[in-house]
């Protein structure tokens, strides 16, 4: 239907109901109920396949591709989709040459796979991930989205992730919607009218949840310092996804006036809201309102976004503009990293040559903090001074084939547990006397020979 309505319009055979593109246009269709397996029986060998991510992982739709690719004997699928939750089926050994995952970031279910070759991975900006569905150069022939059930108008939502699906229900061929009552009903851009699916199937679930780790000393440590030292009223946060960032905002307690503009964000948010420190009020993006791209957390969270206008939900090459960002006062972007060396290198996606995670929303926050209108912007990364074994988190030279993430002419701030690093403007020696200044007291020593062996000169304050 979607193919012979563009065919018209191409042969100018124009009518009130030409084809749109456009997920909020309502057409002069209906989608036909399935079953999940007779749902996704549409897909073949050769396609691509786009999985919704986070909390909106549809896992019934995976579930039920996953078996069709196997028992019908198909070849050559590839999923391509963002971080996921639950099981990634599609990537288990007995999946090769059935299916090839190929993520944009990294979640925790797929980095078996990838590190051992059965899976890919794109390094990529989370803000131009829907250039890569806008530009043909990834063709979907097939999305699988859970939305929630539509409303009186026949519109549903895409809920609790926006971010790059919104571009893949633009461009798909078919697209497959589970449809979940418990899936929160958001504002902003994830609205698709029914029309445009090909097939619904009934998704009744509990979202995934993503439940909090305990915080460690050091990570509160890090926590309080951000927010004491780095963060002022009226500041406009963005928080990447982890124990720091959360830290953080568990430390904000006293705060006024804060503002939400981030690709994503969790529960300790929710607290901020209730404790009446978000306002949103100094925003000049969607002033008043919270903006994000996807969330992850708990039942709370998913609870409190839910047909709440308070949360608009973009699509993540809004919300991740370096000019939009950089439009609102006092962007503190607040992200973890995994490595930095003496001269500021960040490693963020990689441990080695491990893949862990991605290059994600970090640079598109970093460079909308640095250069905020206002100019008090503050990009921040923050880490552990060492690793869980004890071994230095800044180094004389990066692991081989750990990614550079973050350039170090991008670092600004860096935080450990030990104190505040401020780069802007320093050169090599500066940066090197306040990296190890900030590094575990246990490793200063051996990091200052270091440094002296590879600058060939004693890192120094001085000018």
């Amino acid at each position: 239907m979607r193919r012979q309505l563009l065919e018209r319009c191409l042969r100018g055979v124009r009518s009130y109901y030409t084809y749109s593109h456009e997920p909020f246009h309502p057409l002069k269709r209906a989608p036909a109920w399935k079953t999940a397996e007779e749902a996704v029986s549409v897909v073949k060998s050769g396609d691509v396949v786009f999985v919704h991510g986070a909390a909106a992982t549809p896992l019934r739709l995976v579930a039920a591709l996953t078996e069709h690719g196997k028992s019908n004997g198909l070849k050559d699928i590839t999923v391509c989709h963002i971080h996921t939750e639950g099981p990634a089926l599609y990537t288990n050994p007995d999946c090769k040459g059935i299916f090839r995952s190929n993520s944009f970031f990294l979640g925790a279910n797929c980095r078996t796979a990838v590190n051992e070759g059965r899976a890919d991975y794109v390094p990529i900006f989370l803000s131009e991930i829907p250039l890569l569905f806008h530009r043909g150069i990834i063709n979907i022939d097939v999305a699988l989205v859970q939305v929630s059930p539509p409303d009186k108008h026949g519109f549903c939502s895409l809920g609790t992730s926006v971010d790059c699906a919104r571009a893949a229900v633009q461009n798909a061929k078919h697209i497959i919607g589970q449809v979940n009552p418990c899936m929160p009903r958001t504002f902003g851009d994830g609205l698709i009218h029914k029309s445009h699916f090909d097939a619904m199937v009934d998704g009744l679930a509990n979202l995934p949840e993503h439940k909090p780790r305990p915080r460690s000393d050091v990570e509160n440590k890090i926590g309080s310092l951000i927010a004491e030292n780095l963060v002022v009223n009226g500041a406009t946060l963005q928080m990447g996804i982890g124990n720091i960032p959360d830290a953080v905002l568990a430390s904000l307690g006293n705060h006024k006036d804060l503002g939400i503009h981030s690709e994503m964000f969790s529960d300790g948010v929710v607290d901020l809201v209730e404790a009446g420190c978000v306002t949103n009020t100094h925003k000049t993006f969607h002033p008043g309102k919270i903006v994000s791209s996807f969330i992850v957390g708990t039942r709370k969270l998913f609870n409190f976004v839910d047909n709440n206008p308070f949360v608009v939900m973009c699509d993540v090459s809004v919300v991740n503009s370096i000019p939009v960002i950089s439009q609102n006062p006092k962007v503190t972007a607040i992200n973890s990293c995994i490595e930095v060396d003496l001269t500021g290198q960040v490693v963020s996606d990689s441990i080695g040559t491990r893949m862990y995670s991605g290059v994600g929303g970090q640079v598109d926050f970093i460079r909308g903090a640095a250069v905020g209108r206002d100019g008090e912007g503050k990009p921040i990364l923050a880490m552990p001074s060492t690793t869980s074994k004890g071994e230095s988190k800044i180094v004389p030279f990066l692991k081989q084939g750990g990614g550079v993430v973050t350039t170090r002419a991008h670092l600004h701030y860096l935080v450990t547990e030990w104190g505040i690093a401020y780069l802007f403007g320093k050169n090599l020696r500066q940066r090197a006397h306040e990296l190890i200044r900030i590094a575990h007291p246990d490793h200063r020593e051996e990091l200052e020979k270091a440094a002296y062996e590879r600058l060939h000169c004693m890192p120094s304050s001085d000018a």
